[in-house]
């Protein structure tokens, strides 16, 4: 990369009372500064930090990166890096997973702003601590993360001398709307590219021979969100907790990689977040299906290659109708370079424990794997085989069923990466070998813990088979606990979390609309309503309830008079938790509109 576009990897913050100066801190740099305006949010470059006085006392941070600059209503706001740490390497370039974020205020304009603009821009700027508690960012300051090992090579020697920024696979950039203020002002050795996914790898020895194995996700910006929040695609075919994982492996200057994909099925269904367990799916516009199924496999086709979805979808109750749905709908698609493997009937084979039985599935798909192969590069950076097609994977929240098959697959593929290297005979496996056995489903477990915990709130269920290769009674029982959890975010946090997530991506853009109504203040009951309050709530009428049973004996009219005070205490409790969990975007329509 050309000194001219080369990121500056230490920074130093200067706080002044009315602007934030970034000072480049590389050895020997040089470079002008970044002077930002606290009033306007206005940048400039200068070439030295102004002389400190006595009135201008700032305070001086160490930063690891600008991830962008986001506008609300009046004020503008300076997102950064204030902590990271190495977690490895990629194509033997340093990786960094992002521990703390900053919002900085350039809000000071809000002085001179009317009194509702102000109380409106205090309510958005709320999301704004949700966004600096976001899970699973990464980045580099020398190389492009959001491509993978194979179409990184395939990058021309001009598009590998541009800024990263410039390189980036626009799907995969998490900050790409936070990066466009800094874009119009050609500030380009302080555009950080930010990627949400896992980054995990380790070394293990083979003999003589030291393997490294990496393990990256990238999940797609285009509909992003949380679980239940975001569900199915879109009209032009994007669809929710999209996820590219590649799988490297490097060894003796040989390096392969091995990428599969995960997403919701592409057309438009919802589970409107009801207070029940499992909300009612519901298909919305299934007129229009086809044509988004259409767009979404053409643009994989147009990225992979060849497309092999494996549907891990239940074929009874609600999860039915959607499998028949995306079977249905496939009918229209696929040919010879798009093809579905229907719905496996995952928990009818594997039942909650053996899902070893997954071994069915691998001979389904065996041909379409070693026909469309995997990226190879020898020692000369020659590539010797290029992978030609895709495995798309899902099941309803396309987390955990398709987290233990994508690690089958992935197992799979690197024994025949490493019989073509040389490391393994014809017959041999991973599992003869522990310490790489136990490391590389430790690998593959806490992958999928990660990209769960960003969609979902906790780690994925059935992670312990595929850290120990079966399930265990613990297992089991956290399983347990974090479907509860899960619940329990859906319902009272992520509501909230997905507004965040919205203005973070740009999907809604905040706007002052002429006839805007007074924020409405909250009086009695709403006045006091929260989470805490409506738990009490329903836990009492479980007590009446309760005591009321104990009564009843065998009487049939004693049993209505439970199931009564039950339902009148959790109908009480609903009452006040849709109040304590409404939605900044939903409640107040006219303070947002769509991106472009």
């Amino acid at each position: 990369m050309e000194s001219r576009n080369k990121l500056h990897s230490r920074l130093r913050l200067w706080e002044f009372p009315d602007q934030y100066v970034i000072e480049p801190a590389d050895d020997g740099s040089g470079a002008p500064c970044l002077d930002i305006s606290r009033v306007d949010a206005s940048m400039k470059l200068i070439d030295q930090v102004s002389e400190c006085k006595s009135l201008r006392v700032p305070k001086i941070h160490s930063i690891s990166g600008v991830v962008g600059m986001l506008k609300l209503l009046a004020g503008s706001y300076l997102v950064v890096v204030t902590e990271s740490e190495r977690v490895g390497s990629f194509l033997g370039h340093p990786i960094f997973k992002i521990t703390s974020l900053k919002v900085l205020p350039c809000d000071h304009s809000l002085k001179n702003s009317p009194e509702e603009q102000k109380k409106m821009e205090t309510e958005f700027s709320k999301l704004l601590s949700v966004a600096e508690k976001t899970t699973g960012l990464y980045f580099s300051y020398q190389v492009n993360l959001t491509l993978s090992s194979q179409r990184l090579h395939d990058l021309g020697a001009e598009s590998k001398s541009l800024p990263l920024w410039r390189q980036a696979e626009p799907r995969f950039l998490w900050n790409n709307y936070m990066l466009e203020v800094l874009i119009d002002n050609k500030l380009d050795q302080f555009l950080l590219p930010v990627i949400q996914g896992s980054f995990n790898s380790f070394e293990t020895a083979i003999g003589k021979d030291i393997v490294d194995i990496t393990l990256i996700a990238r999940r797609c910006t285009r509909r992003n969100g949380t679980r239940m929040w975001r569900r199915g695609a879109d009209l032009d075919g994007y669809v929710a907790n999209f996820v590219e994982t590649e799988q490297i492996v490097q060894m003796n200057g040989y390096s392969s990689s091995f990428v599969q994909v995960r997403g919701s099925m592409p057309f438009m269904w919802e589970q409107i977040v009801d207070l029940t367990y499992k909300p009612k799916f519901e298909i919305v516009q299934p007129e229009e299906a086809t044509h988004i199924a259409e767009r979404h496999f053409l643009d994989l086709r147009k990225k992979y290659g060849s497309v092999l979805a494996v549907d891990l979808v239940n074929k009874h109750g609600g999860e039915g109708r959607l499998s028949e749905k995306f079977a249905s709908i496939m009918q229209h698609i696929t040919g010879d370079e798009i093809r579905l493997i229907p719905a496996l009937r995952f928990h009818r084979i594997c039942g909650h424990i053996h899902f070893e039985r997954l071994s069915i599935l691998y001979e389904q798909i065996e041909g379409f794997l070693e026909q469309n192969g995997y990226f190879l590069v020898n020692e000369k950076g020659d590539k010797m085989k290029e992978q030609l097609g895709v495995v798309r994977t899902n099941c309803i929240d396309c987390l955990d069923r398709t987290n233990v098959t994508q690690s089958m697959i992935g197992r799979k593929m690197l024994e025949l990466q490493l019989k073509r290297i040389g490391v393994f005979g014809a017959e041999e496996t991973i599992s003869l070998h522990l310490n790489f056995d136990e490391r590389y489903k430790i690998l593959w477990a806490n992958h999928g813990d990660e990209v769960s915990i960003q969609y979902s709130g906790t780690p994925a269920l059935k992670g312990d088979f595929v850290r120990y290769g079966h399930r265990t009674t613990q297992g089991v029982l956290k399983d347990g606990w974090s479907s509860l959890v899960r619940y329990y975010l859906n319902n009272f946090a992520d509501g909230t979390k997905q507004d965040a997530i919205d203005l973070l991506q740009g999907h809604y853009i905040v706007a002052m609309s002429r006839d805007m109504a007074p924020v409405p203040q909250k009086g009695g009951l709403e006045a006091v309503a929260n989470f805490p309050a409506a738990l009490a709530v329903v836990l009492i009428s479980f007590w009446f309830a309760t005591m009321s049973l104990k009564q009843a004996g065998s009487d049939y009219k004693h049993k209505h008079l439970f199931f009564s005070l039950l339902w009148t205490g959790i109908c009480v409790g609903v009452a006040a938790l849709v109040r304590a969990n409404g939605r900044i975007f939903c409640n107040r329509p006219r303070l947002h509109k769509p991106r472009g």
